[in-house]
């Protein structure tokens, strides 16, 4: 390892966001995402590495970058733009592509957020694609799209339900869906307030998210139309401090198993408690999670009889 990498390895914040390895020429050879860029980082040149892909890459490696990132969610999002724009060589050639998503939005009269997994992907001609599409971002290296989507719905409300329908959605009671369903909202307001920031978003655009919110928020306000001004206030705020954990899976935990598929990882965590009242009453419990996502029926209860 050189002396300028080993720097480099001191400085690396302990935070979300991706890491760019570069070689001698300053190509681009691959990009990663992380919980914590400082741990993950550090272990591809501390310890012992197996994989024969991973021995070539770090060779190669001259210089690291890293871009910090305010949450999981984005650092999913920065990864596949840069896969997308750069297709770095070991994310392409050792990736196994198999675990890859992507995130669609058709282009019905009110647009619907759907998941691909790449081998579906493949199966559409690009003729079929735009014809369906009007925006598809992607690849995300093994994401949870199932966690994922449901925090998109947090954050941006978009709506699965069918327009016109005979009662409100349970979104819409929960305050996640502008009432497509009850036909409160037409299809251009809908993708103004809707699919246009979510699609920004996705194109890692939070920051101007929340400033076109904050401006509709102020002149809300000042027209008195107090209940959307509150609902963009809540809206600027859950993005704000995006909670993501949910959309950790395999990909987070796993030891570089993307390149050259190396089969080391992390894929099971269980938590425990501890619970009585006085010397009686002893119980345990146990709750599961595996690759990211909770196991309800893993879930274990204890009565203990001795300590």
């Amino acid at each position: 390892m050189t002396h300028g990498l080993q720097k480099t390895l001191q400085i690396i914040p302990d935070a979300p966001g991706i890491y760019l390895y570069y070689n001698v020429d300053k190509e681009l050879i691959y990009v990663g995402k992380a919980t914590s860029l400082k741990h993950r980082v550090k272990s591809y040149f501390i310890g012992k590495r197996t994989s024969r892909p991973i021995e070539q890459m770090i060779h190669e490696v001259t210089h690291i970058n890293t871009i910090q990132t305010d949450s999981v969610l984005e650092a999913v999002i920065l990864e596949a733009n840069y896969i997308k724009q750069f297709l770095p060589k070991y994310n392409v050639d050792g990736k196994d592509n198999k675990s890859w998503n992507y995130i669609v939005i058709t282009k019905d009269q009110y647009p619907r957020i759907e998941t691909f997994r790449h081998h579906q992907m493949k199966l559409l001609s690009p003729t079929e694609q735009r014809k369906r599409f009007a925006y598809m971002f992607g690849p995300y290296p093994g994401l949870n799209t199932k966690a994922t989507l449901k925090l998109l719905r947090q954050l941006f409300g978009y709506s699965t339900c069918t327009p016109d329908a005979t009662r409100p959605c349970i979104y819409y009671q929960m305050q996640q869906c502008l009432g497509v369903c009850t036909g409160e909202i037409s299809a251009t307001e809908y993708r103004r307030q809707v699919i246009m920031p979510l699609v920004a978003f996705l194109k890692g655009g939070k920051k101007r998210v929340i400033a076109t919110f904050e401006r509709r928020m102020k002149k809300a306000a000042k027209e008195k139309e107090y209940e959307g001004a509150a609902r963009l206030r809540d809206q600027i705020a859950r993005l704000q401090r995006i909670h993501d954990v949910a959309i950790l899976n395999k990909s987070f935990f796993t030891n570089h198993s993307e390149i050259g598929n190396q089969k080391s990882e992390i894929f099971r965590v269980e938590g425990y408690d501890i619970s009585n009242l006085g010397a009686t009453g002893k119980v345990g419990s146990m709750v599961v999670a595996e690759y990211g996502e909770m196991k309800k029926n893993e879930y274990r209860k204890f009565k203990i009889k001795t300590v």
